[in-house]
């Protein structure tokens, strides 16, 4: 699979269909979707991008957990001098 910049200018023309079109021709769209993604105009502009369900897998994936995020943190173990603020509480309301 191609892994093209989704930018409209980015892509050739064929890749570009605005939406009466695609409405028209949805599993010409589908199907060249799998070589790369398809942008969807409307009143001339980008509107949305129609990936195959093998890409949209692959950008979705997550990478870890949280916690894994957190312990690769380059800040980790880097001796901050965090100070908690001692505002006076918020005024509650009934």
């Amino acid at each position: 699979m191609t892994d093209r910049n989704t930018a409209p200018d980015a892509l050739p023309a064929e890749d570009i269909w605005t939406l009466a079109k695609a409405k028209a021709r949805l599993s010409e769209v589908i199907d060249r979707a799998q070589a790369g993604p398809q942008v969807i105009t409307r009143h001339g502009k980008p509107d949305a991008v129609i990936v195959s369900a093998e890409e949209w897998a692959r950008k979705t994936a997550r990478k870890g957990t949280l916690a894994e995020f957190l312990l690769a943190s380059p800040l980790r173990g880097a001796d901050l001098d965090l100070e908690r603020e001692h505002d006076a509480p918020r005024d509650e309301t009934p």
